[in-house]
């Protein structure tokens, strides 16, 4: 249930409404949050009030270097459409439907994630950092999810810069290719070695197997990330035997 809608014309108007300890105030662009299967267990739960966001000018997509910028209102079709990494552009695309991937946001799809997300996998995996008014502060991805009220409260994501020279692979199991994964690796390596690893599809967020200068000992980093990934949907056991072959795969697709 919505008790406010605000559609503030500056930022300055916004982090006001945000601030405030009382109703429950979250920003509003594409709705990914209030639309979440399930909002995470970290997230309050109770009725909102909403600050429509999509005045702001917080959207585009701007290469800077060896970075790219993604605005946070930034719909996720914009992505597919963009000159962006095939696999970063494919997480975007499975992430929801074709007329969800119009509305919902960059930001908002991050920050309403939870463990089976391609899109907060792929974004992890590159390493990518949250810009957060009103100080400009600038938060690792991999930072937000433990306690993500806590570092957005009173806050608003404005960007969310990637890699521009970092290669992206992603690899999954599923049902089908539109259903939910049950097991998501998604690996990024950049020209000077460093390897990320990142798994998916079970609990509240995407989970850092490794982060190293090369990716050596890669396969048993996957098999111990997943090992206690048991849900309804696949046990533990199998999730770490299928990791193994995936972070096998994304690493032989990087040579």
């Amino acid at each position: 249930m919505h008790l406010e809608y605000h559609r503030p014309q500056t930022l300055d108007e916004a982090l006001t409404l945000l601030a405030r300890e009382a109703p429950f105030t979250v920003p509003l662009a594409g709705g990914a949050f209030l639309n979440a299967r399930q909002r995470p267990a970290a997230l309050p739960q109770e009725d909102v009030a909403v600050v429509d966001l999509q005045d702001l000018g917080l959207e585009g997509i701007t290469p800077r270097g060896n970075f790219t910028d993604l605005g946070a209102t930034t719909p996720l079709q914009a992505l597919v459409d963009a000159d962006l990494p095939q696999a970063l552009k494919e997480a975007a695309y499975l992430e929801t439907t074709y007329a969800r991937r119009f509305l919902q946001t960059v930001a908002g799809t991050l920050v309403a994630a939870d463990g089976v997300s391609l899109f907060a996998a792929a974004m992890m995996a590159l390493d990518a950092r949250l810009t957060l008014a009103p100080d400009d502060e600038v938060l690792p991805l991999g930072e937000l999810y433990p306690d993500r009220w806590r570092h957005l409260r009173g806050k608003l994501m404005t960007k969310v810069t990637i890699p521009a020279n970092a290669k992206l692979v992603l690899e999954t199991v599923a049902p089908s290719r539109l259903s939910r994964p049950l097991l998501v690796v998604a690996v990024a390596q950049w020209p000077s070695g460093r390897t990320r690893m990142v798994l998916g599809g079970w609990g509240e967020a995407p989970h850092l197997a490794m982060d190293g200068p090369e990716p050596t000992g890669a396969e048993q980093a996957a098999r111990n990330a997943a090992y206690e990934a048991a849900d309804h949907r696949a046990s533990a056991e199998y999730r770490r035997e299928v990791a193994v072959v995936l972070a096998r795969r994304a690493l032989a697709s990087l040579e």
